[in-house]
């Protein structure tokens, strides 16, 4: 699935490890954003949890701006914070 980087999905197959939920996940998250820091935020606010999944992207949505407040990802060191999350 394009759209969605290498890290974030080593990071969602890390979170969701079994395959058919991990395949669940990038397509909602893809579904949701196009832009790796919205669905970052959409998988670091999850915390694992398959309906934390759901409710994300449904925000994403609805206002991108509340996704990255819960993901941890909306102030000045968002991109240090997605870097120590996902890696480089």
């Amino acid at each position: 699935m394009n759209g969605i980087t290498n890290r974030l999905r080593a990071r969602v197959h890390r979170d969701f490890p079994v395959p058919e939920v991990a395949e669940e996940v990038l397509r909602l998250v893809y579904a949701a954003a196009e832009d790796e820091r919205v669905q970052a935020a959409i998988v670091l606010s999850a915390s694992g949890d398959l309906s934390g999944i759901r409710s994300g992207a449904g925000l994403a949505l609805i206002d991108w701006r509340d996704v990255l407040v819960n993901g941890g990802l909306a102030n000045e060191s968002w991109n240090a914070v997605l870097q120590a999350e996902l890696g480089l």
